[in-house]
Protein backbone atom coordinates (compact mmCIF):
# COMPACT_ATOMS: atom_id res chain seq x y z
CA UNK A 1 0.00 0.00 0.00
CA UNK A 2 1.42 3.20 -0.99
CA UNK A 3 2.32 5.42 1.63
CA UNK A 4 0.24 8.95 2.09
CA UNK A 5 2.07 12.08 0.97
CA UNK A 6 1.76 13.91 4.29
CA UNK A 7 0.19 18.10 3.48
CA UNK A 8 2.70 20.85 4.95
CA UNK A 9 1.46 22.86 7.41
CA UNK A 10 2.70 26.61 8.57
CA UNK A 11 2.86 27.18 12.39
CA UNK A 12 3.32 30.26 14.14
CA UNK A 13 4.57 29.84 17.99
CA UNK A 14 3.97 33.38 20.88
CA UNK A 15 6.15 32.36 23.78
CA UNK A 16 5.60 35.07 26.68
CA UNK A 17 7.13 35.18 30.18
CA UNK A 18 10.21 35.59 32.61
CA UNK A 19 13.51 35.95 30.08
CA UNK A 20 16.26 33.24 31.56
CA UNK A 21 18.38 31.69 29.85
CA UNK A 22 17.76 28.56 27.71
CA UNK A 23 14.06 29.46 26.21
CA UNK A 24 15.06 29.58 22.50
CA UNK A 25 17.51 26.59 22.70
CA UNK A 26 15.00 24.30 24.56
CA UNK A 27 12.48 24.92 22.04
CA UNK A 28 14.24 25.07 18.72
CA UNK A 29 16.04 21.76 19.85
CA UNK A 30 12.26 20.43 19.72
CA UNK A 31 12.05 21.81 16.44
CA UNK A 32 14.90 20.27 15.37
CA UNK A 33 14.21 16.87 16.64
CA UNK A 34 11.13 16.83 13.79
CA UNK A 35 13.13 18.48 11.45
CA UNK A 36 10.80 20.82 11.26
CA UNK A 37 12.21 23.98 8.86
CA UNK A 38 12.12 27.42 10.68
CA UNK A 39 10.88 30.01 8.42
CA UNK A 40 11.47 33.36 10.80
CA UNK A 41 12.19 34.03 14.73
CA UNK A 42 12.40 36.65 16.35
CA UNK A 43 13.04 37.80 20.07
CA UNK A 44 12.26 40.99 22.29
CA UNK A 45 12.87 41.90 25.66
CA UNK A 46 11.44 44.84 28.09
CA UNK A 47 12.51 44.67 31.41
CA UNK A 48 12.75 41.25 32.51
CA UNK A 49 10.05 39.41 30.52
CA UNK A 50 10.50 37.88 27.01
CA UNK A 51 8.85 37.94 24.06
CA UNK A 52 9.67 35.47 21.18
CA UNK A 53 8.13 34.34 17.88
CA UNK A 54 8.87 31.35 15.56
CA UNK A 55 7.34 30.54 12.38
CA UNK A 56 8.24 26.90 11.51
CA UNK A 57 7.06 24.74 8.74
CA UNK A 58 6.60 21.15 9.13
CA UNK A 59 4.13 18.06 8.01
CA UNK A 60 0.64 16.94 9.03
CA UNK A 61 1.82 14.33 10.57
CA UNK A 62 4.62 15.61 12.85
CA UNK A 63 2.70 19.11 14.02
CA UNK A 64 0.58 18.00 16.64
CA UNK A 65 3.35 15.86 17.97
CA UNK A 66 5.79 19.04 17.67
CA UNK A 67 3.03 21.07 19.43
CA UNK A 68 2.06 18.79 22.48
CA UNK A 69 6.47 18.83 22.81
CA UNK A 70 6.46 22.67 23.07
CA UNK A 71 3.26 22.75 25.17
CA UNK A 72 5.05 20.33 28.02
CA UNK A 73 8.51 22.29 27.58
CA UNK A 74 6.87 25.63 27.93
CA UNK A 75 5.15 24.48 31.22
CA UNK A 76 8.15 23.11 32.21
CA UNK A 77 9.67 26.44 31.58
CA UNK A 78 6.77 28.61 33.22
CA UNK A 79 6.45 30.05 30.01
CA UNK A 80 3.37 30.89 28.29
CA UNK A 81 3.01 29.54 24.48
CA UNK A 82 0.21 30.49 21.84
CA UNK A 83 -0.02 28.33 18.48
CA UNK A 84 -1.38 29.92 15.26
CA UNK A 85 -1.71 28.18 11.73
CA UNK A 86 -0.89 30.00 8.56
CA UNK A 87 -2.31 29.40 5.59
CA UNK A 88 -0.11 29.19 2.96
CA UNK A 89 -1.40 32.07 0.77
CA UNK A 90 -1.26 34.03 3.35
CA UNK A 91 2.50 33.16 4.13
CA UNK A 92 3.43 33.85 0.66
CA UNK A 93 1.81 37.19 0.25
CA UNK A 94 3.82 38.00 3.16
CA UNK A 95 6.99 36.85 1.63
CA UNK A 96 6.18 39.27 -1.00
CA UNK A 97 6.20 42.20 0.81
CA UNK A 98 9.60 41.56 2.16
CA UNK A 99 12.05 44.69 2.29
CA UNK A 100 9.48 46.78 0.05
CA UNK A 101 9.44 50.80 1.30
CA UNK A 102 10.33 50.27 5.24
CA UNK A 103 11.47 53.68 6.87
CA UNK A 104 13.14 54.26 10.25
CA UNK A 105 10.97 57.21 12.22
CA UNK A 106 13.65 58.27 15.31
CA UNK A 107 11.88 60.44 18.36
CA UNK A 108 14.39 62.21 20.13
CA UNK A 109 14.05 64.77 22.71
CA UNK A 110 15.51 65.66 27.12
CA UNK A 111 12.75 63.12 27.21
CA UNK A 112 9.83 61.10 25.44
CA UNK A 113 6.67 61.05 27.23
CA UNK A 114 3.25 58.57 26.11
CA UNK A 115 1.78 61.82 24.95
CA UNK A 116 4.83 62.16 22.05
CA UNK A 117 4.70 58.18 21.40
CA UNK A 118 1.22 58.08 20.87
CA UNK A 119 0.86 61.53 18.82
CA UNK A 120 3.62 60.08 16.49
CA UNK A 121 2.15 56.48 16.19
CA UNK A 122 -1.08 58.40 15.21
CA UNK A 123 0.30 60.25 11.95
CA UNK A 124 2.15 56.73 11.35
CA UNK A 125 -1.42 54.90 11.18
CA UNK A 126 -3.04 57.62 9.67
CA UNK A 127 -0.63 57.33 6.52
CA UNK A 128 -1.50 53.27 6.77
CA UNK A 129 1.92 52.36 7.55
CA UNK A 130 2.93 49.63 9.99
CA UNK A 131 4.91 49.48 13.02
CA UNK A 132 7.57 46.42 12.38
CA UNK A 133 9.62 47.09 15.49
CA UNK A 134 10.59 49.77 18.07
CA UNK A 135 14.13 50.47 19.62
CA UNK A 136 15.13 52.60 22.32
CA UNK A 137 18.69 53.70 21.23
CA UNK A 138 19.45 55.81 24.30
CA UNK A 139 20.12 53.72 27.93
CA UNK A 140 17.86 52.24 30.52
CA UNK A 141 16.27 54.93 32.93
CA UNK A 142 16.95 55.11 36.51
CA UNK A 143 13.84 56.14 38.24
CA UNK A 144 15.73 58.95 40.06
CA UNK A 145 15.01 61.72 37.78
CA UNK A 146 18.79 63.09 39.09
CA UNK A 147 20.61 59.68 37.82
CA UNK A 148 18.60 60.30 34.60
CA UNK A 149 20.68 61.40 31.19
CA UNK A 150 20.02 64.62 29.46
CA UNK A 151 18.45 62.85 26.04
CA UNK A 152 15.78 60.17 25.13
CA UNK A 153 15.32 58.14 22.09
CA UNK A 154 13.27 55.44 20.14
CA UNK A 155 13.64 54.35 16.96
CA UNK A 156 10.66 52.63 15.18
CA UNK A 157 10.91 50.51 11.40
CA UNK A 158 7.83 50.48 9.56
CA UNK A 159 6.72 49.48 6.60
CA UNK A 160 4.17 51.04 3.58
CA UNK A 161 4.09 53.62 1.46
CA UNK A 162 3.05 56.54 3.32
CA UNK A 163 -0.62 57.87 1.43
CA UNK A 164 0.70 61.55 1.15
CA UNK A 165 4.89 61.41 2.37
CA UNK A 166 4.61 65.27 2.34
CA UNK A 167 1.62 65.84 4.73
CA UNK A 168 2.83 62.99 6.90
CA UNK A 169 6.10 65.10 7.14
CA UNK A 170 4.34 68.22 7.62
CA UNK A 171 2.28 66.17 10.53
CA UNK A 172 5.66 65.51 11.92
CA UNK A 173 7.39 68.90 11.59
CA UNK A 174 4.05 70.55 13.47
CA UNK A 175 3.98 67.50 16.14
CA UNK A 176 8.00 68.09 16.90
CA UNK A 177 7.19 71.89 17.42
CA UNK A 178 4.33 71.41 19.40
CA UNK A 179 5.48 68.67 21.81
CA UNK A 180 9.16 69.95 21.81
CA UNK A 181 10.88 66.40 20.20
CA UNK A 182 12.85 65.68 17.34
CA UNK A 183 11.73 63.95 14.57
CA UNK A 184 13.85 61.82 11.93
CA UNK A 185 11.79 60.42 8.69
CA UNK A 186 14.26 58.19 6.85
CA UNK A 187 13.75 55.85 3.85
CA UNK A 188 15.80 52.55 4.93
CA UNK A 189 17.88 51.81 2.55
CA UNK A 190 21.55 50.18 1.91
CA UNK A 191 22.49 53.88 2.31
CA UNK A 192 21.06 54.73 4.84
CA UNK A 193 23.01 51.64 6.99
CA UNK A 194 26.41 52.85 5.36
CA UNK A 195 26.71 56.38 5.97
CA UNK A 196 30.56 57.09 5.39
CA UNK A 197 31.11 61.03 5.51
CA UNK A 198 29.68 63.54 8.10
CA UNK A 199 30.37 67.60 7.07
CA UNK A 200 29.19 70.35 9.88
CA UNK A 201 28.92 73.94 9.24
CA UNK A 202 30.91 75.64 12.56
CA UNK A 203 29.67 79.13 13.71
CA UNK A 204 26.48 78.00 15.40
CA UNK A 205 26.74 74.40 14.74
CA UNK A 206 29.85 73.02 16.61
CA UNK A 207 30.52 76.55 18.55
CA UNK A 208 28.23 78.54 20.39
CA UNK A 209 28.99 81.75 18.12
CA UNK A 210 29.56 83.52 15.29
CA UNK A 211 33.33 84.23 15.17
CA UNK A 212 32.59 87.33 12.89
CA UNK A 213 30.75 89.04 15.30
CA UNK A 214 33.82 87.80 18.26
CA UNK A 215 36.25 89.24 16.12
CA UNK A 216 34.14 92.82 15.61
CA UNK A 217 33.43 93.47 18.78
CA UNK A 218 37.39 92.99 19.63
CA UNK A 219 38.00 95.96 16.89
CA UNK A 220 35.03 97.81 18.07
CA UNK A 221 33.17 97.48 14.35
CA UNK A 222 30.47 94.92 16.30
CA UNK A 223 27.63 97.53 15.37
CA UNK A 224 28.93 98.14 12.02
CA UNK A 225 29.42 94.06 11.26
CA UNK A 226 25.28 93.29 12.55
CA UNK A 227 24.22 96.00 10.58
CA UNK A 228 25.65 94.63 7.21
CA UNK A 229 24.74 90.87 8.45
CA UNK A 230 20.95 92.30 8.49
CA UNK A 231 21.43 93.96 5.44
CA UNK A 232 22.08 90.84 3.46
CA UNK A 233 19.69 88.96 5.59
CA UNK A 234 17.09 91.22 4.04
CA UNK A 235 18.49 90.41 0.33
CA UNK A 236 19.77 94.19 -0.08
CA UNK A 237 23.21 92.53 -0.75
CA UNK A 238 24.33 89.27 -1.54
CA UNK A 239 26.98 87.02 0.58
CA UNK A 240 29.70 87.87 -1.26
CA UNK A 241 29.61 91.71 -0.82
CA UNK A 242 28.28 91.33 2.84
CA UNK A 243 31.05 89.11 3.51
CA UNK A 244 33.62 91.41 1.89
CA UNK A 245 32.48 94.56 3.93
CA UNK A 246 32.42 92.65 7.52
CA UNK A 247 36.05 91.68 6.47
CA UNK A 248 37.31 95.26 5.64
CA UNK A 249 36.07 96.23 8.91
CA UNK A 250 38.70 93.86 11.01
CA UNK A 251 41.72 95.49 8.74
CA UNK A 252 44.01 96.46 12.11
CA UNK A 253 43.31 93.44 14.33
CA UNK A 254 46.29 92.05 16.15
CA UNK A 255 46.40 87.99 15.47
CA UNK A 256 47.02 87.52 19.07
CA UNK A 257 43.43 88.09 19.26
CA UNK A 258 42.00 85.81 17.23
CA UNK A 259 44.45 83.35 18.69
CA UNK A 260 42.68 84.15 22.41
CA UNK A 261 39.06 83.61 21.37
CA UNK A 262 40.24 80.27 19.23
CA UNK A 263 41.49 79.15 22.95
CA UNK A 264 38.36 79.79 24.20
CA UNK A 265 35.48 78.97 21.79
CA UNK A 266 32.14 78.13 23.47
CA UNK A 267 31.58 74.48 22.51
CA UNK A 268 28.12 72.90 21.74
CA UNK A 269 27.12 70.81 23.96
CA UNK A 270 27.88 66.83 23.20
CA UNK A 271 30.36 67.83 20.56
CA UNK A 272 33.41 65.79 22.26
CA UNK A 273 31.37 62.76 22.69
CA UNK A 274 30.51 62.93 19.05
CA UNK A 275 33.44 63.29 17.56
CA UNK A 276 35.21 61.27 19.62
CA UNK A 277 32.08 57.97 18.90
CA UNK A 278 32.19 58.86 14.76
CA UNK A 279 36.56 58.95 15.08
CA UNK A 280 36.06 55.55 16.94
CA UNK A 281 33.48 54.11 14.22
CA UNK A 282 35.42 54.83 11.19
CA UNK A 283 33.57 57.62 10.18
CA UNK A 284 35.35 60.62 8.15
CA UNK A 285 34.45 64.11 9.27
CA UNK A 286 34.87 67.58 7.33
CA UNK A 287 34.25 71.41 8.36
CA UNK A 288 32.64 73.33 5.55
CA UNK A 289 31.87 76.81 6.78
CA UNK A 290 31.44 80.20 6.05
CA UNK A 291 33.33 81.19 8.70
CA UNK A 292 37.42 81.38 8.91
CA UNK A 293 40.09 78.54 8.35
CA UNK A 294 42.13 80.23 11.76
CA UNK A 295 39.37 78.86 14.06
CA UNK A 296 38.30 75.66 12.01
CA UNK A 297 41.85 74.26 12.22
CA UNK A 298 41.73 74.91 15.98
CA UNK A 299 38.66 72.89 16.23
CA UNK A 300 40.41 70.49 13.76
CA UNK A 301 43.66 70.01 16.27
CA UNK A 302 41.75 69.16 19.17
CA UNK A 303 39.23 66.98 18.01
CA UNK A 304 40.77 65.29 14.74
CA UNK A 305 38.04 66.51 11.48
CA UNK A 306 39.85 64.99 9.13
CA UNK A 307 39.08 67.84 6.27
CA UNK A 308 38.67 72.41 7.02
CA UNK A 309 37.35 73.84 4.09
CA UNK A 310 36.99 77.83 5.21
CA UNK A 311 38.24 81.08 4.58
CA UNK A 312 41.22 82.34 4.86
CA UNK A 313 41.93 86.17 6.63
CA UNK A 314 45.11 87.54 5.24
CA UNK A 315 47.80 88.36 7.87
CA UNK A 316 50.80 90.21 7.51
CA UNK A 317 52.83 91.58 10.25
CA UNK A 318 51.03 90.08 12.86
CA UNK A 319 47.77 92.02 12.03
CA UNK A 320 44.78 91.22 10.09
CA UNK A 321 44.75 93.05 6.60
CA UNK A 322 40.71 93.54 5.66
CA UNK A 323 41.34 91.27 2.74
CA UNK A 324 40.78 87.41 2.36
CA UNK A 325 42.67 84.94 0.41
CA UNK A 326 41.24 82.62 -2.44
CA UNK A 327 37.50 81.78 -2.92
CA UNK A 328 34.56 82.85 -0.53
CA UNK A 329 33.12 79.62 1.08
CA UNK A 330 29.50 80.08 0.65
CA UNK A 331 26.06 78.02 0.20
CA UNK A 332 26.87 76.70 -3.11
CA UNK A 333 30.78 76.21 -2.50
CA UNK A 334 29.50 73.51 0.62
CA UNK A 335 27.68 71.74 -1.65
CA UNK A 336 30.46 71.61 -4.42
CA UNK A 337 32.75 70.78 -1.89
CA UNK A 338 30.51 68.00 -0.47
CA UNK A 339 30.86 66.78 -3.96
CA UNK A 340 34.03 66.82 -3.91
CA UNK A 341 34.79 64.98 -0.87
CA UNK A 342 32.45 62.24 -1.84
CA UNK A 343 34.64 61.75 -4.81
CA UNK A 344 37.28 61.61 -3.17
CA UNK A 345 36.66 59.24 -0.40
CA UNK A 346 35.13 56.94 -3.62
CA UNK A 347 31.61 57.09 -2.50
CA UNK A 348 27.83 57.64 -2.60
CA UNK A 349 26.38 61.10 -1.85
CA UNK A 350 23.72 59.19 -0.81
CA UNK A 351 26.26 57.77 2.01
CA UNK A 352 27.10 61.44 3.04
CA UNK A 353 25.32 63.44 5.78
CA UNK A 354 25.59 67.41 5.93
CA UNK A 355 24.46 69.40 9.66
CA UNK A 356 24.28 73.23 10.02
CA UNK A 357 21.59 76.08 10.81
CA UNK A 358 22.03 78.51 8.29
CA UNK A 359 20.38 79.28 4.79
CA UNK A 360 23.64 78.85 3.44
CA UNK A 361 23.86 75.60 4.50
CA UNK A 362 20.59 74.40 2.95
CA UNK A 363 22.74 73.39 -0.03
CA UNK A 364 24.74 71.21 1.34
CA UNK A 365 21.80 69.58 3.30
CA UNK A 366 19.74 69.23 -0.07
CA UNK A 367 22.16 67.24 -1.58
CA UNK A 368 23.08 65.11 1.21
CA UNK A 369 22.08 61.26 2.04
CA UNK A 370 20.89 63.04 5.21
CA UNK A 371 20.75 66.74 5.75
CA UNK A 372 19.99 67.86 9.38
CA UNK A 373 19.48 71.32 10.75
CA UNK A 374 20.55 72.01 13.31
CA UNK A 375 19.02 74.53 16.37
CA UNK A 376 18.21 76.51 13.05
CA UNK A 377 15.44 78.80 12.20
CA UNK A 378 12.06 77.72 10.94
CA UNK A 379 12.87 78.19 7.50
CA UNK A 380 15.85 75.70 7.25
CA UNK A 381 14.62 73.97 9.04
CA UNK A 382 11.30 73.20 6.87
CA UNK A 383 13.55 72.77 4.24
CA UNK A 384 16.12 70.36 5.15
CA UNK A 385 13.63 67.85 6.25
CA UNK A 386 15.46 66.34 9.29
CA UNK A 387 16.61 68.74 12.22
CA UNK A 388 17.60 68.59 16.17
CA UNK A 389 16.61 71.49 18.46
CA UNK A 390 15.96 69.77 21.90
CA UNK A 391 19.25 68.49 22.55
CA UNK A 392 22.91 68.58 21.43
CA UNK A 393 24.91 68.18 18.50
CA UNK A 394 25.47 64.28 20.12
CA UNK A 395 21.90 64.03 18.95
CA UNK A 396 23.25 63.31 15.48
CA UNK A 397 24.20 59.46 16.65
CA UNK A 398 20.97 58.68 17.34
CA UNK A 399 19.63 59.57 13.77
CA UNK A 400 22.49 57.41 12.42
CA UNK A 401 21.27 54.55 14.26
CA UNK A 402 23.53 54.20 16.82
CA UNK A 403 23.13 52.98 20.36
CA UNK A 404 24.14 54.18 23.63
CA UNK A 405 24.98 50.24 24.55
CA UNK A 406 27.15 50.14 21.40
CA UNK A 407 29.06 53.34 21.95
CA UNK A 408 29.25 54.57 25.89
Amino acid sequence: MEKMEQQAEIIQINIAGEDKPGVTSSLTDILARYDAYVLDIGQANIHQSLSLGILFKTTSDRSGEIMKELLFKSYELGINIRFKPIPEEQYTYWVGQQGKNRHIITLLGRELTARQIAEATKIIAQQHLNIDSIHRLTGRIPLEPDARAPKACIELSVRGTPDDKDQMQSALMKLSNSYGIDISFQRDDIYRRSRRLICFDMDSTLIQTEVIDELADRAGVGNQVRAITESAMRGEIDFKESFTRRVALLKGLDESVMNEIAHNLPLTEGLERMMRVLKRVGYKTAILSGGFTYFGRSLQQRFGFDYVYANELEIADGKLTGHYLGDIVDGQRKAELLRLLCQFEGINIAQAVAVGDGANDLPMLNIAGLGIAFHAKPKVKATAGQSISTIGIDGVLYFLGLKDSWIE
